[in-house]
């Protein structure tokens, strides 16, 4: 078979990419500070030489006309979102562990007369007595001697202050619920400051973030340094993401802030940029009295409070330890309101004293430019790629052409960058990006978070703070119409444009010089369709998430015992392997090394059976401590891409 040479030509860099990305991954199979700096270095020579050819050779002909005018407009957020890669890229070629200076500050902690006391912070808004409840059971039962737990319930429900009694949890609700959950935590924090031995540390947790026995010591231990402020450590999750779920892809593709948390957060310390989440964190007292509590002048309260911690002096650490588990939004539209929430707030903060662009701000030099790249990757960032979505439509349908290039000098200068860069990410996050559900988990959110941008910089007063909606019934499939009109749209604009350009208008010259353009809209086409399959509410029937066992217990029907081996557990039930020791609605009592509980038979299958614990306060208190101390929520940490492929196309195909 014939084929051009000019492909063979315009080929060849892309096959020496990918060849040199398997030399480099195979001599350095994981980052070091070393390779990080080597393939990050290469990655802006890519990225480079891809601007000065974009700048240079695919502008239309300098003319007054529409076309050269979307032509500078689309490279101009081009050029700015190159720029923001470029900053994120700066800021990844260092990373920051800090366990082992936890594991070295462990003899400092133990010599203390007394651990330092800390009062943990449970915020609560609306949430159901199943989650709040786990979270204080947890919370209360921290391997640390010296701690008190406060639920700050901002919704005043008489049920909660009653469990609260139960479970001999202390409880705080104020009168009134200004500036949400900043006014929460200020409120509490004067009736603390109020007691006769106010805390030295206090801890903030959400009402679904249920603390690992070991929080306390390991994270209180790195505030043996004087200088920090904060400690931040990871949010991870029990739950699949909705985009996960929708997908059916959550066994193979790690949540979509394991990237943030695992990758950018360790990075971002290392250059003593990391800062404050808001839960699962540890906070010293005296410093955030000083300085007024938590500030109420963003949504974004927590990134907001390690800004004005910095202005006094003292610094936020993070700590990359499984050390909090919570639920993920369980609904796409909660997902995305909680993405454009950040964004709002990052967007008063911009326009703020503590922000990138003020003039009065004591901030280093570092600590403006992170603030700089997080402001360009939620603004210029997301209008790229929504520009991105529109310029290959306008191409075809308008006889344009924004980006004058033949596709063989598009294979040539851009997929080459596209290539390594993809490939770099990948080799840099251990394997927790996958380019294609990159996309699609930045595209989901383009809508509100432009919006949220232009409403956040025009008006950044005002707002009210917008609660993450968690628990609920989701047993049923349903499509968030709302959230996929704007994408099915655009598939129907797209299919027109070709429709248009091919067989209705039949332009010699355009055929001849569309190649980008087509090739750019079939691949819009590919994640404008799987975000549609996204915003396909899939039904979630579990109620409680289960995880992989292998644990041995003991069950008893009469007097005696046998062993048994657990399948799999969560806090509700669990599947035993074998033959049950009765048939279904049988009592059993299941023995763990720690507890045990009375359970019911419920189903049985050719090689086990499936138990129901018992549902009284002490089973499931017995249930909640057994989980959490265990090591059953083990997170995903590497894309398994075929087996994501097929369960993406099983999907689409069902």
């Amino acid at each position: 078979m014939f084929i051009d040479e000019r492909w063979i030509d315009a080929l060849t860099p892309s096959v020496i990419v990918v060849a040199l990305s398997a030399i480099a991954t195979a001599i350095a199979p994981r980052p070091t500070p070393a390779s990080r700096a080597v393939i990050l270095l290469i990655s802006a020579g890519f990225m480079a030489n891809y601007a000065w050819w974009r700048l240079t050779q695919t502008l239309p002909a300098a003319r007054f006309s529409a076309e050269y005018a979307v032509g500078i407009i689309f490279l101009a957020f081009e050029t700015a979102g190159t720029l923001a890669a470029a900053l994120s890229l700066l800021f990844l070629t260092r990373s920051r562990d800090r366990s082992c200076d936890s594991d070295n500050n462990a003899q400092w902690l133990k010599d203390e007369a007394q651990d330092p006391q800390v009062d943990v912070l449970i915020c609560s808004y609306n949430e159901e007595q199943a989650i709040v409840e786990r979270t204080i059971v947890g919370a209360m039962a921290m391997d640390y001697a010296n701690f008190r737990v406060f639920m700050l319930d901002d919704g005043r429900r008489e049920w909660l202050k009653q469990l609260c009694a139960r479970l001999e949890c202390g409880y705080i609700a104020r009168p009134t619920n200004e500036h949400a959950k900043a006014g929460n935590i200020n409120y509490a924090l004067k009736q603390l400051a109020a007691l006769p031995d106010p805390p030295r540390f206090i801890s903030i947790l959400d009402a679904d973030f249920v603390p690992a026995p070991r929080f306390l010591r390991r994270a209180v231990a790195l505030f043996r340094d004087e200088g920090l402020g904060i400690v931040q450590t990871p949010q991870h999750f029990i739950n699949a993401d909705p985009i996960q779920a929708n997908l059916n892809a959550a066994r193979y593709w790690p949540d979509e802030q394991r990237f943030f948390f695992d990758i950018v957060m360790p990075a971002k310390d290392a250059w003593s940029a990391a800062f404050c989440c808001g839960t699962s964190s540890v906070i010293r007292f005296k410093p955030l009295q000083a300085i007024g509590g938590f500030p109420t002048d963003s949504v974004t309260e927590d990134y907001l409070l390690t800004l004005r911690m910095k202005e006094s002096g003292y610094a936020t650490a993070y700590l990359n330890e499984p050390l909090t588990c919570g639920l993920a939004p369980e609904g796409l539209k909660e997902y995305v309101t909680q993405r454009s929430r950040w964004c709002l707030g990052f967007m008063q903060i911009a326009r703020g004293r503590s922000g990138p662009f003020s003039l009065t701000s004591p901030l280093a030099f570092i600590d403006r430019l992170s603030l700089f790249e997080t402001f360009l990757n939620w603004t210029v960032v997301y209008a790229t790629r929504g520009v991105g979505l529109v310029i290959p439509i306008i191409s075809l349908l308008f006889d344009m052409h924004p980006f004058n290039a033949p596709l063989q000098e598009v294979a040539t200068h851009f997929l080459p960058y596209f290539l390594w860069h993809g490939l770099a990410m990948h080799w840099l996050s251990n394997g927790r990006l996958m380019p294609i559900l990159s996309d699609v988990s930045q595209l989901i959110m383009i809508p509100q978070v432009l919006k949220a941008v232009i409403v956040g910089l025009g008006r950044p007063q005002g707002h009210k703070f917008q609660v993450t909606a968690k628990g609920g019934d989701r047993r049923r499939r349903f499509v968030e119409w709302s959230l996929m009109r704007p994408f099915a749209t655009l598939i129907a604009l797209s299919v027109l444009a070709i429709v248009y350009a091919f067989h209705i208008n039949e332009r010699a010259e355009l055929t001849a010089y569309a190649g980008p353009a087509v090739a750019w809209i079939w691949y819009n086409m590919l994640i404008l369709t799987v975000l549609c399959f996204v915003c396909v509410e899939q039904p979630r029937r579990r109620g409680a998430e289960r995880f992989h066992s292998g644990e041995i217990a003991s069950i008893r029907a009469t007097s005696v015992g046998r062993p048994v081996q657990v399948a799999d557990f969560s806090i509700t039930g669990a599947r035993i392997l074998g033959k049950p020791p009765d048939a279904p609605g049988g009592k059993i009592l299941l023995e763990f090394s720690d507890c045990s509980v009375e359970a019911k038979i419920v189903r049985v299958t050719s090689d086990s059976f499936a138990i129901e614990f018992d549902k009284s306060l002490r089973t499931r208190i017995a249930m909640i401590r057994h989980f959490y101390a265990g090591d059953y929520v083990r997170p995903l940490n590497r894309i398994e891409v075929l087996k994501v492929g097929a369960a993406v196309m099983r999907r689409m195909l069902n």
